[in-house]
Order: structure tokens, then C-alpha cells, then sequence
């Protein structure tokens, strides 16, 4: 599968999906997100934002003996293939020649130095084709042979950000998302959720600087604003991108009982944010200038293309959306994004697999 052939047949189409307005998306003021989109034209998501079709294709099926599901993160691998990695310590190859079509090729169990399995969350691929995959249990991010099968290293982790009693992260909010950006010298990794002491609606985004071929360093940290929905639940970063020219894609999902799903997409620049790797608090730093970051979409006002939710949701085309990828680059620079939800292995909910493309306002 080459990721455009992908993205140009996908097994739901919206016509009007590759014609995006020209207005940009409502603008962050004071680190803060006015996040009210503009209200979205027929056939989008919002002014900068369309979805391009859908697939439960993966949805309750197995393969070679491994359940498909559970995914939580994807990655364009070599060849026109792409990575997805399940929280349940597998990783998968996926093929393809449309979005309906794309499925596992090829499947590893993934292990830590000890051959336990991993609580896995995060996935890039290097530039040698190497995997750096994040465990949210510790956390830890290890890098793996192309294939999966053999841990080559790790990266340090600082104190503050590994699971309580040993630092102030609180197991299953860890390292969610990580991204290289552009040239591949810096890594970033988005923290899912608050740590102790710090304010509930701000996370921690640590960077790494290459120092050779595989060795990275710590670098600086940041401080990103998360929302809270119409119900009052704080939403978590579920995943990051890189966008090319320097900032970040940023999901952000939550969910209510009976209610169902929240996710919205962001794009964010760390350039003028403060390096809060030596900030013990973050709750009430007038001197800390938190992450800038703009709302392109809420997706729960996308249209639902005919989908159906096996649960509560606001609109059925929503699930536990967990994973994204930018896959390549349509006209006007428009960023083509595959996203994909974790289903838990729970018979209430899906995996499905989501196209989008999204136009980025100015940095």
C-alpha cells in the first residue's frame, strides 16, 4: 500500500471533502484556546478541517492468532506500509491499496528487556528504520530492530515524569504520543494526563536531542493547556504529529459515560514556550508562557458519513480515537492525516480507522 494511492480511495468518500475554506481556524489568546470552531460548511468538520471517509474494516478481527485492536498509535513505514502498534504489546504491519482495503500484513509480540509484554502506547520510525516505542507503565521509550524483535536501547527518562512513588506521573497517563520533528534531531513526547502538583488541565511535553546516530539527550520541556468538555471532564493527549515546519498535530480525547467521546485536533507551537524542566509546580506560574495552540477541529462536528456507535455517542462516528498519523501532503500543503481509535477489545466499542485533511493557519 503507498499512503497516497491509500488516501485517494477511501471506502467513504465525501465529494466535497478535498475543497477546504479559505478562513483559518479561531486563534489561542494567552496560552489559553478560544476552542469554538467556525461553524463548518457542508461536507466538513470545520473551516479547516474535512473527513475523507472511514473503515471498521479492522474492527473484531484477527490475525496469525493476534487479536486486531486495542491500536494506539501509527507510523508511514518503508515500502508505502504503515506501522500501528496495540497497547497490548503487538506490532502490526499494515497493507493496502485503499483505506477499506488496509490490513495486517505482518505481526510481532513486543517485550521489555525481561520478555514481559508492554503497556505500549507510542510509536515513531527512525530515519534507519528503527522503532522507538513507548511503555506508559514506567514509562520508558525503547528503541527496537526494524522488526520488533530485539530492544537496541532506551532513552532517559526524567525523575519527575515516571510513575509515582518513583517520580509524580500516574500509571496510564504517561508517554501517549511521541513525534520527530523535521530532519529528525529532536523527539517529542507528549504526557497524557496532569502530574502530581501541577495544575489538572496542564501536561508536560518532553523533548530529546540527538547526539549521534541513536543517542539522544533531554531536552526542554514544556508546559501544553488541555480542555475540558461541555461535561466537565478534563481531556487527555492521545497522540502528536509532527506538521513539518515545526509545530505539532495535538489530539485530545476524553470521554463521559453516557455520553460518549470528545476529540478535538490542534495544532501547537512550542517556540515560545518556557522550558519547564527545572518547574516543580505548574499550578499558578504567571511566569511560565504555556504551549501556544489552535483549535482546527472539534470532530465531533464532522459529518457522521453513515457510521454507527455500538455505545452512547454525540455523533456515531466518533470512538476511543488514540492514534494519528500525517501520511502525506495534498494541494495547497493541506497535511493528509490517518487516525485510528482503540477499541479496548470491548464488544461497546470500534476500531476504526478515519482519513482527514486538514489545512494549517500561518505559524
Amino acid at each position: 500500500m503507498r499512503v497516497k494511492a491509500l488516501l485517494a480511495g477511501s471506502s467513504v468518500v465525501l465529494t466535497a471533502a478535498a475543497c477546504l475554506a479559505a478562513a483559518g481556524p479561531a486563534q489561542a489568546h494567552g496560552g489559553r484556546t478560544d476552542h469554538r470552531p467556525a461553524p463548518p460548511a457542508a461536507g466538513r468538520c470545520s473551516a479547516s478541517v474535512a473527513i475523507d471517509g472511514f473503515s471498521d474494516a479492522l474492527d473484531k478481527t484477527t490475525f496469525d492468532g493476534t487479536f486486531v485492536g486495542n491500536l494506539s498509535a501509527l507510523a508511514p513505514d518503508a515500502h508505502g506500509t504503515l506501522a500501528a502498534l496495540s497497547d497490548r504489546s503487538s506490532l502490526f504491519t499494515l497493507s493496502g491499496r485503499t483505506l477499506g482495503d488496509l490490513a495486517p500484513s505482518k505481526v510481532v509480540p513486543l517485550a521489555d528487556e525481561k520478555g514481559q509484554p508492554l503497556d505500549s502506547e507510542a510509536l515513531v520510525v527512525d530515519r534507519d528504520g528503527t522503532r522507538l516505542i513507548t511503555s506508559e507503565v514506567e514509562p520508558t521509550i525503547r528503541r527496537y530492530t526494524r522488526d520488533g524483535s530485539t530492544i537496541l536501547g532506551s532513552l532517559p527518562v526524567p525523575q519527575e515524569l515516571k510513575v509515582a512513588p518513583a517520580g509524580r506521573a500516574t500509571s496510564n497517563l504517561t508517554f501517549e504520543g511521541l513525534a520527530f520533528q523535521p530532519g529528525g534531531r529532536t523527539l517529542v513526547a507528549s504526557v497524557e494526563g496532569a502530574l502530581s502538583g501541577d495544575d489538572h488541565t496542564t501536561v508536560r511535553f518532553q523533548t530529546w536531542q540527538r547526539t549521534g546516530s541513536a543517542d539522544f539527550r533531554l531536552g526542554r520541556q514544556y508546559a501544553y493547556p488541555v480542555d475540558t468538555d461541555a461535561h466537565g471532564t478534563v481531556l487527555g493527549v492521545s497522540d502528536i504529529a509532527a506538521t513539518g515546519d515545526g509545530r505539532l498535530l495535538v489530539l485530545e480525547r476524553g470521554f463521559t459515560a453516557g455520553v460518549g467521546n470528545t476529540v478535538r485536533l490542534y495544532v501547537a507551537d512550542l517556540s515560545h514556550a518556557t522550558d519547564v524542566s527545572g518547574v516543580t509546580d505548574l499550578t499558578g506560574q504567571e511566569n511560565v508562557r504555556l504551549v501556544r495552540k489552535t483549535l482546527l477541529a472539534d470532530l465531533g462536528a464532522c459529518p457522521s458519513l453513515g457510521a454507527t456507535a455500538k455505545q452512547p455517542q454525540t455523533n456515531p462516528l466518533l470512538d476511543n480515537i488514540e492514534g494519528m498519523a500525517v501520511t502525506g501532503y495534498g494541494p495547497g500543503g493541506r497535511l493528509r492525516l490517518l487516525l485510528v481509535s482503540d477499541d479496548n477489545q470491548n464488544p461497546a466499542q470500534i476500531t476504526r480507522l478515519y482519513e482527514l485533511s486538514a489545512r494549517l493557519p500561518r505559524g
